[in-house]
């Protein structure tokens, strides 16, 4: 397991985060440019080795209710690897998560474009706008209706 001070050396590598001191000789890590509530990072990084990273919009990693993974057993490479993607989860859009386009065709052979933008779904029809959903399913279940077909 590694150190307090060697968890903290390996966490300072990463200047975009900057540290906040808490409570009993513990410490939390921001990214200020989150595009997120989500700010902390590295939360209480405590004396004792143990300590959270977040990984709330991240998939395969074990986390608890908050997003969190403990970090108490994790190595060196571990750490900087779990920080890396969390400072790039809290700096890409859903649409640059997620991305979405795809061409819908009906029976007449017009075509509709559906796309992830910002927080919701586009449907296009060559540059003019067709509507705008909500959600994925919302979106599909309007071509649908419409009479359209994914490719």
């Amino acid at each position: 397991m590694l150190t307090f001070e060697e968890k903290l050396n390996i966490i300072e590598e990463f200047p975009e985060l900057e540290k906040k001191e808490i409570s009993l000789g513990r410490v939390n890590f921001h990214y200020e440019e989150s595009l997120y509530e989500k700010k902390i990072v590295v939360y209480r990084l405590h004396p004792n080795g143990n300590g959270f990273i977040f990984a709330g919009e991240i998939e395969g990693y074990p986390t608890d209710e908050k997003g969190m993974v403990n970090i108490k057993e994790l190595g060196a490479d571990e750490i900087r690897t779990l920080l890396r993607e969390a400072i790039d989860s809290l700096s890409l859009s859903p649409a640059e998560k997620n991305p979405v386009m795809e061409e819908w065709l009906n029976d007449n052979d017009q075509s509709l474009v559906l796309m992830r933008e910002e927080d919701g779904f586009n449907v296009y029809a060559e540059e003019q706008l067709e509507g705008t959903f909500n959600s994925y399913e919302e979106a599909v279940n309007f071509l649908e209706q419409e009479g359209f077909s994914r490719l």
